[in-house]
């Protein structure tokens, strides 16, 4: 019995007196390592059967999947970082926990966060690497950041003693940092729910010196829509500023200056050692040279950029994957896995060049739909697919659930324990609101609303523009075409106005609200 008490609070085993009869009753409460990159795009893991799959695989994120479950029809409410990040913490919509778009007003540290009921309840919790939510973390008996977005090369981190620099590569640097914290974690026998947040794949790109050469010679496969010309559609798309022909700059995102001196190169290898900065000169040198010389233009060099895009993207995503490799072969070694809940994921989707775009915010598909695997010895069936309609707004409530904890009634999300455990209750949501606030702002994508069911999307367009636009994602998967004024979808479009109308409700979003939030003209 000894020997069995000192193991059975590594595994996050905890034993309860009933009746003034220890040991006569144990709960059990999983541990959570909940494992968040930036900007990861679903079509960028191989377990998703991508067309990147077979010249980028990810091994070991793919081994969640394995283990685990496979989310198919992940959606997130507000395409884009911090607001992703606060509705995660929150389990509510952005107009409901204040903070609505990047770098606006900092995130309110005082309100109700699933970490701070955890701990609360006697978890362990930390969270190590990118938080980009403006304030200082809360809820969190260890934490250690990255300020705003971080440096990929030699970052700073922040903790509750200050600003300080490490040396090294940031994902190795998070990775080392959640492993040590981990194993102080597991000394203690009380459960621990740690949050490790990666930078990486984040703009600008920049993949580990050991990864720079991973993808030499690979010629990545296109997206069917990487020269949309965006017929067919309203304002919106028209007037973005994301695309790689255009907006993809040739120096500071894909390394191409035209000498040493450029502030885009000082940039890039300005917190570079010796060692690091002669690997990066070895590399990038010769492709800027073989560049210069080519005098491409049009749609080669649009060809070109894609290129040199997926080679440093999924560069940066080789060193995730590593990183994600190193943390279950941990908790396989120690014996923790038994009872440790692994979730990866990313904050949102990315493009990848389809619609000839990089970056997100849209509700278009490979923005809204973010990659979602779990994995949770003998509760999920490893291998399991699921193609219900989950979303960002439930993973707090589905980490309280799991601990045994109460949800608290203002939480907007709805646990996924019975989608987990393979019973998909019956009244599981059958639409997703969505809204984007961010405009004017970076990639000048106008700010939208909708709602999105299992075949259609019902999008609405304000604030300097009045469209709406209906896309029919059977008839057309890629989402090419509005069909929001066609006499054919007139019952389809009155439906879907009434389930927007019936969402804005149920979670309290208003015009009056929505007019709140706009900046003044």
């Amino acid at each position: 019995m000894k020997l069995q008490s000192q193991l059975l609070p590594l595994l996050g085993v905890t034993f309860i007196a009933s009746q003034g009869c220890a040991e006569k009753k144990k709960t059990v409460q999983p541990n959570i390592i909940f494992i968040m990159s930036d900007d990861h795009a679903y079509q960028a893991i191989s377990a998703y059967g991508d067309r990147l799959a077979a010249v980028a695989p990810t091994p070991n994120i793919d081994r969640i999947a394995k283990d685990g479950m496979r989310f198919d029809r992940c959606l997130v409410t507000n395409s884009i970082s911090g607001p992703c990040r606060a509705t995660i913490l929150t389990g509510k919509y952005s107009h409901m926990n204040g903070f609505l778009q990047n770098e606006a007003t900092p995130f309110d540290g005082s309100q109700q966060t699933f970490p701070k009921l955890l701990q609360a309840a006697g978890y362990q919790t930390a969270l190590i690497g990118k938080w980009h939510l403006d304030s200082d973390p809360t809820g969190f008996n260890h934490w250690d950041i990255l300020p705003a977005q971080g440096h990929y090369y030699n970052p700073d981190f922040i903790n509750a003693s200050g600003k300080y620099q490490e040396q090294g590569y940031v994902t190795d640097i998070i990775t080392s940092k959640s492993l040590a914290w981990l194993q102080d974690a597991a000394k203690s026998g009380k459960p621990f729910m740690l949050m490790m947040h990666h930078k990486a794949p984040h703009r600008q790109w920049e993949p580990a010196s050991k990864n720079l050469g991973r993808f030499k010679g690979v010629e990545f496969p296109l997206p069917e829509t990487l020269f949309d010309d965006y017929a067919n559609r309203g304002q919106a798309e028209k007037q973005q500023d994301m695309t790689i022909s255009k907006t993809m700059r040739i120096d500071s995102d894909l390394k191409i200056w035209s000498d040493t001196a450029a502030p885009e190169y000082k940039r890039a290898v300005g917190r570079m050692n010796p060692e690091q900065k002669a690997a990066w000169d070895a590399f990038y040198g010769p492709i800027r040279e073989d560049f210069m010389k080519k005098k491409l233009s049009g749609r080669d060099l649009t060809l070109w950029k894609y290129q040199r895009y997926m080679n440093d993207y999924l560069a940066c995503i080789q060193s995730v994957d590593e990183s994600v490799g190193k943390v279950l072969d941990y908790l396989k070694e120690s014996g923790l896995d038994k009872n440790t809940i692994v979730v990866y994921t990313s904050d949102q989707g990315f493009y990848l060049g389809e619609h000839g775009w990089f970056d997100k915010r849209f509700m278009f598909e490979q923005s809204y739909r973010t990659p979602l695997l779990i994995k949770w010895p003998g509760v999920i069936k490893p291998g399991s697919v699921n193609k219900d309609m989950v979303s960002n707004l439930d993973f707090a409530e589905t980490f309280l659930d799991a601990a045994g904890l109460p949800i608290p009634d203002d939480m907007q999300g709805v646990s996924m324990l019975p989608v987990l455990k393979g019973n998909t209750p019956a009244d599981w949501r059958k639409e997703h609101y969505y809204a984007y606030y961010e405009y004017p702002g970076w990639h000048s994508v106008k700010r939208h609303y909708g709602v999105s069911t299992e075949r259609y999307k019902l999008i609405h367009y304000y604030y300097d523009i009045d469209e709406w636009e209906l896309y029919d994602r059977v008839s057309d998967p890629l989402e090419m075409k509005n069909v929001y004024n066609d006499p054919a979808y007139s019952a389809v479009r009155e439906e879907l106005t009434k389930k927007l109308d019936a969402l804005q409700v149920k979670y309290k979003d208003s015009e009056e609200l929505r007019k709140s939030f706009l900046p003044k003209k």
